[in-house]
């Protein structure tokens, strides 16, 4: 195990700077996830680990040396690429020994790892095969192993599960979740699904524009996103956002054509302003439906659309002209364009400045 540590790390490619003045820090032992949409850098910060992109400014160390300006090879680093890229006319126990044979290490010690890396990953009686004879998840597994027979402080994955059907990504996901906790080894994964960081991360650093937007657990970056981007890249469907201003008066009110709330329980990170415009965010899992009539709904609204998805469906509602989405059991009857009421609770919202988009 290795942490890796950066300080205002500065990437610069074809004239554009992808990456500027990043610190990040990655502890022994944890699995951190990258996340993104395409083009906000998150590749081209794991590349600069592996030392694969060089660097135009800040410091980085794994382990506790620099390697800055180190060759990959000294990094002490094992990498998984989106591509199996496997040798195709060598074995699987060949394709995973390959890099260690060519470092000069003991047959012995390679046969030892083989065996222990294919065991880990299921690979044992396919040692023999060649890679056509494998299917897409078994490939990425061998690709995988020959990461981990390096014996690593620090292993990179570049969203190596993005080639594979939804049925192979999930289990190939619950065996990287098990893998970490068998290895216990510094782990930090590149992704643009939100599913596999939330469930296999230790830690989330979400990236925008080559800049970490917010970084934290699973459950803190969705419960409390720093800013309407993280609010809104978090969650399928994403957060619903209305418009708005805060009343203050005596106590603070959400108010806006929609609704008026008042904000008894929310724990505000910077003291509200009369009048503030503000953005009100809404996961679609805390809205509930009731009849029109009830006393206790927020608003009302028209359903537009029901999508089902199996264990439950997404109700996607007008009000006032603004779409929400709200996600309900699957065995609530919801018909096209009724009127329903909306109840919620402040405790699950969260309230965004309006100009800067930070959460207040």
């Amino acid at each position: 195990m290795a942490h890796v540590h950066i300080r205002e790390l500065g990437i610069r490619l074809g004239g554009v700077d992808i990456i500027d003045k990043l610190d990040l820090d990655v502890e022994e032992g944890e699995f951190l996830v990258l996340l993104g949409p395409s083009g906000c850098g998150k590749s081209t910060l794991l590349h600069s680990i592996a030392g694969l992109i060089d660097v135009q400014g800040g410091r980085m160390a794994i382990g506790g040396t620099d390697v800055t300006w180190a060759d990959p090879k000294e990094r002490g680093i094992g990498m998984v690429f989106q591509s199996y890229a496997l040798y195709p006319t060598m074995t699987v126990e060949q394709n995973m020994s390959f890099g260690l044979r060519i470092a000069g290490v003991k047959r012995s010690v390679i046969a030892q790892r083989v065996k222990h890396a294919a065991a880990m990953l299921h690979l044992t009686e396919l040692l023999q095969r060649k890679p056509s004879q494998l299917s897409g998840g078994q490939r990425q597994r061998v690709a995988i192993g020959r990461a981990l027979v390096r014996d690593a402080g620090v292993y990179l994955f570049d969203e190596p599960l993005s080639n594979l059907d939804a049925k192979l990504r999930a289990d190939l996901r619950r065996e990287l979740k098990q893998l970490h906790k068998e290895l216990g080894s510094t782990m930090v994964y590149v992704t643009h699904d939100q599913v596999e960081a939330m469930t296999l991360a230790s830690r989330i650093a979400v990236m925008q524009q080559g800049s970490i937007q917010q970084i934290g657990t699973p459950q803190e970056v969705y419960a409390r996103p720093a800013n309407m981007f993280v609010a809104g890249f978090l969650g399928a469907p994403s957060m619903n956002f209305i418009e708005g201003q805060l009343i203050v008066d005596g106590s603070v009110y959400f108010s806006s054509t929609q609704l008026t709330l008042e904000l008894a329980h929310y724990h505000f990170v910077m003291p509200p302003r009369h009048g503030q415009p503000v953005v009100l965010g809404v996961r679609p899992e805390t809205l509930n439906v009731l009849p029109a009539e009830n006393p206790h709904a927020a608003m009302l609204a028209t359903t537009a659309l029901v999508e089902p998805m199996g264990a439950h469906q997404i109700a996607w509602l007008d009000v006032d002209g603004v779409s929400l989405a709200v996600q309900l059991d699957a065995d609530i009857a919801l018909a096209e364009g009724v009127c329903i009421g909306l109840g919620m609770d402040d405790r699950g919202l969260s309230l965004f400045d309006r100009e800067t988009q930070i959460r207040l």
